[in-house]
């Protein structure tokens, strides 16, 4: 069935993120968590020091640095896994990538923060590139598409052309659809299904689907443990058309989980750990 995606484990240094917020709050702990989302097969850890949720409300310079840097700054002296700073300011993503960071995840684009694009291309940092309609104060109050799937392609299409002209080079980028960003419960599935059509865009497409909301509606419930199950069938799903990165709370199942899914298609047992 090809290659597994790469899975970006989610460490949310937040008071009010959707489904963790609070959780990581103390640095140490949250590089705790990092260590053990890599232990569980996590290829890069993203960290974020502000809530992207719809209706959350923006935080001040000065605070989402001392939420992420000391982070950033821990995990980097212990492990060698690739960290992504969750962020749309250019102060904070340079001060990450001085402290370990070698990767922009901006939900915005590159679009909310005039200098994040010179960060980019100055720095050679990996670039995740996504697609928002609105802001996440504004996102959810309407969203409306012609064809969600073409509209968001070709965003990312556009985006991706203005960024290689701006000097950024192509091998950097990698994009993603958005899914929950300014988007109805019908958008984020109809985004999924034709999740393929984005390989046409030639680069790496990230998936952001963990514990959103439109699994809970779907599955009529909003227990994490539910939203958990619906993540991962999902996460299935996109890696069997072959989406290269996967942004996941649940590392280790959806690590197992692969690993059974590639028994089953190539026809030999997944090696399960003897019992003592």
């Amino acid at each position: 069935m090809g290659e597994l995606p790469l899975l970006m484990g989610i460490v949310n240094v937040t008071p009010d993120s959707f489904s963790d917020g609070g959780n990581y709050l103390d640095a140490d702990r949250a590089v705790e968590h990092a260590l053990s989302l890599i232990q569980d097969g996590a290829a890069m850890i993203d960290v974020g020091g502000e809530s992207t949720r719809p209706y959350a409300q923006p935080v001040e310079l000065a605070e989402e640095l001392r939420r992420v840097i000391p982070v950033i700054q821990k995990l980097h002296a212990k492990s060698n896994v690739p960290i992504s700073i969750d962020t749309s300011k250019s102060k904070v993503a340079r001060a990450a990538l001085q402290a370990g960071a070698e990767i922009i995840n901006d939900v915005s684009g590159l679009e909310a923060d005039p200098d994040m694009v010179s960060v980019a291309q100055q720095s050679g940092a990996g670039l995740c590139v996504m697609h928002m309609q609105g802001t996440p104060q504004t996102m959810q109050d309407d969203p409306i598409y012609d064809d969600v799937v073409e509209d968001v392609a070709q965003y990312l299409h556009d985006r991706t052309q203005l960024l290689v002209a701006a000097g950024i080079e192509l091998r950097c980028i990698c994009l993603d659809p958005g899914i929950g960003f300014g988007k109805t419960h019908q958008h984020n599935l109809t985004l999924i299904s034709n999740c393929r059509r984005l390989h046409l865009l030639g680069r790496p497409i990230l998936i952001g689907h963990s514990r959103k909301g439109f699994i809970g509606k779907l599955i009529g419930s909003n227990e994490i443990a539910d939203r958990d199950l619906g993540t991962l069938a999902l996460s299935l799903f996109l890696a069997q058309q072959r989406i290269q990165i996967l942004r996941v709370h649940d590392v280790a199942a959806t690590r197992k989980a692969f690993t059974l899914m590639q028994a089953v298609f190539s026809g030999e047992p997944p090696r399960l750990p003897r019992r003592s």
